[in-house]
């Protein structure tokens, strides 16, 4: 999705599983400590970097070269525009910089809410079959199957529930921790003056952790963003797992949809349990994810979605 939708690359399929084991080694070590010494996790990433934005180039190129009749613009078509108008064409380091910037924002952070999504429908089977319900009543879900043409974006972002579990979701599990901002004027927060000039972090984590608006904080409860509670709608920023302000993450909306078409595939097509003893311990780091994964169990149901098939096609052992 990042690469052919976001950046409209048209890398082949061989080419892109390369390029996505070195992103791996990239991301793996992107948090590494500034030590640059043989076979250090600092070395590996700047390797991995290296490797990454000399495909990248190569796309760019590409891309630059065939942008003529396009019918749409995507994220980098945006990105490069958008220098243009302020009289500065962006040099192929900039572009190559932002377009991995992009990836990691879009494949990252969707893995990781994606990732919490499958485990908190595991840890609350009642979430689950309230989502099923939802489904049915929606004509999405009829005799254990996705009803043909129902899957349209009206009826998608009908769902009301679903957008609480997805918000839910994302609340307590924010991918990313924070963001920086670089102060625009000096201003004064509790007491302590803040100079124009500095860069500050804000918390998304701690920010939801302590906001006064949400009830009972560590307990995974969507129906707190149902129309009874409402509880995101009482101020301003409580609530951004996207960020805030002019600067809100540009991909918000294509991921909010891309997790709720996951959850629709998995409460309709599937029966779903932990392949192991414990759920995994969780690491913030670089986004939040288990610390060995998430394994799981996956079982295909017959058309009253209650009885596993069986034979051993019915069951994929995976780990998200």
């Amino acid at each position: 999705m990042a690469i052919r939708v976001l950046l409209g690359f048209r890398i082949p399929d061989e080419e892109l599983g390369r390029l996505f084991e070195v992103y791996q080694q990239f991301v793996e070590n992107v948090f590494s400590l500034p030590v640059d010494l043989p076979f250090s996790g600092y070395r590996r990433g700047i390797r991995a970097r290296e490797t990454l934005q000399k495909g990248l180039e190569k796309a760019i190129q590409e891309k630059l070269q065939n942008t003529q009749g396009k019918d749409y613009a995507d994220a980098l078509d945006i990105l490069i525009e958008s220098g243009k108008e302020h009289g500065k064409e962006l040099t192929m380091q900039e572009l190559k910089d932002g377009t991995l910037e992009l990836i990691f924002a879009a494949y990252a952070t969707t893995a990781s809410a994606s990732t919490s999504l499958i485990m908190q429908l595991l840890k609350h089977p009642r979430v689950l079959e309230k989502l099923r319900e939802e489904l049915r009543s929606k004509g999405i879900l009829h005799n254990g199957c996705i009803c043909e043409g129902s899957l349209r974006l009206d009826n998608i972002n009908g769902l009301q529930y679903l957008d609480c579990v997805i918000k839910e979701v994302l609340r307590l599990f924010t991918p990313i921790s924070g963001g920086y901002r670089t102060v625009l004027q000096t201003f004064e927060l509790d007491g302590f003056q803040i100079p124009k000039g500095w860069s500050v972090m804000y918390s998304i984590r701690d920010t939801h952790d302590t906001a006064p608006v949400f009830k009972d904080v560590d307990v995974f409860d969507p129906d707190r963003f149902g129309q009874g509670r409402s509880e995101d709608k009482d101020g301003r920023f409580h609530y951004l797992p996207f960020g805030g302000g002019v600067r809100t993450c540009l991909g918000k909306h294509l991921a909010k949809l891309f997790l709720k078409a996951l959850a629709i595939e998995l409460a309709s097509t599937s029966r779903f349990e932990l392949a192991t003893r414990t759920f995994p311990k969780i690491t913030l780091v670089p986004v939040v994810h288990p610390v060995d994964g998430l394994k799981v169990k996956f079982f295909g149901l017959d058309s009253n979605q209650n009885e596993i098939l069986t034979g051993t096609d019915a069951m994929l052992g995976a780990t998200v």
